[in-house]
């Protein structure tokens, strides 16, 4: 377990983290969640001794990261995927990893083969794409088997096959019985493969606790409901207390303040045929947004459509041919031949004075 207690750092005058605690729990993927600015990495740079927090400490299984004489087989940690010398090979930037924590020169390999590099490990690191990056700093956290992984935005350069494949290696390694950590902005991607949110803001705690109860306190909750008779059905919800009722397509309503349950009793006494009746929850991203409302240290101002700048198009004209242009004086008429200058009032070839 990744035991958090009263961190605090800070640069200069700023405070990056401020006096934040919480727990990790093993067998779980854990969110780590907050908005840009929030302290995130801070954080993970402090629990990892990187940087040095003014105060407080971090634990793993009750002993600080400096304490493990071969980190690689107790923790593994990606925090930049960016971060590997260009000039080596994937291959070799992983035998010194090895080499350095007494691993089987073997496990190379099998991470290289996990991770799907297995083919381009003998090219320079100069030549990888961030997502070939992002696979190879994987495979640098597994190469030890270890207890604990951390990552900050590992899914940062991936196609959507290596984002799935990302998420199903962090739920099978938490269903082994290891402790997973990991910081992202793909809230949809968090909520597929968490059991467990930290959330933080301006380098606080906003809260902790598993997924679901996060988005119950934050998310919004209503009723779907589908019938052929949604007026009448709407008139008998509004008589049992439901506080808004939102169209949802020609025959849908949302129905907010009512439980499922109410809603199918009501149909039940009232004879309504109902198509659907299904309850809905907004999205992490709604509940996080909401959370972090008072949170947020940059925040995007002004319309979308403001962006583009300039004055707007003309209005398309009706169809068919273009309208005459007004009249106006004739145009003046082309210059004469070349060496006879022309009389004004005179044909042209005609003989001036």
């Amino acid at each position: 377990m990744i035991e958090i207690r009263n961190l605090t750092k800070r640069f200069g005058t700023v405070v990056a983290v401020d006096d934040l605690s919480f727990d990790v729990q093993p067998g779980r993927v854990t969110g780590f969640l907050g908005p840009n600015g929030s302290g995130k990495s801070t954080t993970m740079r402090c629990m990892l001794s990187l940087d040095r927090a003014e105060r407080g400490v971090t634990t793993f299984d009750g002993r600080r990261f400096e304490s493990f004489r071969r980190p690689l087989h107790e923790i593994g940690a990606l925090l930049d995927a960016g971060y590997v010398h260009p000039g080596r090979s994937g291959r070799n930037h992983l035998r010194w990893l090895a080499a350095s924590n007494g691993i089987a020169v073997s496990r190379i390999d099998e991470v290289l083969a996990l991770v799907g590099l297995t083919d381009v490990a003998g090219r320079k690191v100069r030549g990888y794409s961030l997502g070939m990056k992002q696979r190879l700093g994987l495979a640098g956290v597994l190469l030890g088997d270890p207890h604990t992984v951390i990552l900050d935005e590992p899914a940062n350069g991936l196609d959507p096959e290596g984002i799935r494949w990302i998420r199903d290696v962090l739920v099978h390694l938490a269903r082994t019985g290891k402790t997973v950590l990991v910081s992202s902005h793909l809230l949809a991607e968090i909520s597929l493969m968490a059991d467990d949110l930290i959330v933080i803001g301006r380098g606080r705690l906003i809260e902790s606790g598993p997924v679901d109860q996060f988005i119950d306190r934050h998310a919004t909750r209503w009723v779907r409901v589908r019938t052929p008779q949604p007026a009448r059905f709407a008139e008998h919800l509004r008589q049992i207390g439901a506080r808004s009722l939102d169209p949802a397509g020609s025959d849908g309503i949302d129905v907010h303040g009512l439980t499922i349950e109410q809603v199918g009793e009501a149909a039940a006494r009232n004879g309504v045929v109902l198509h659907e009746l299904s309850p809905q929850t907004a999205s992490l991203e709604e509940a996080f947004l909401k959370a972090t409302a008072f949170s947020q240290e940059y925040v995007s101002g002004g319309d979308p459509a403001t962006i583009t700048s300039g004055p707007p198009p003309p209005p398309a004209g009706p169809s068919g041919p273009p309208p005459p242009l007004p009249a106006g004086p004739p145009p003046p008429p082309p210059p004469g031949p070349p060496g006879r200058p022309r009389t004004p009032g005179l044909p042209y070839g005609a003989p001036g004075p």
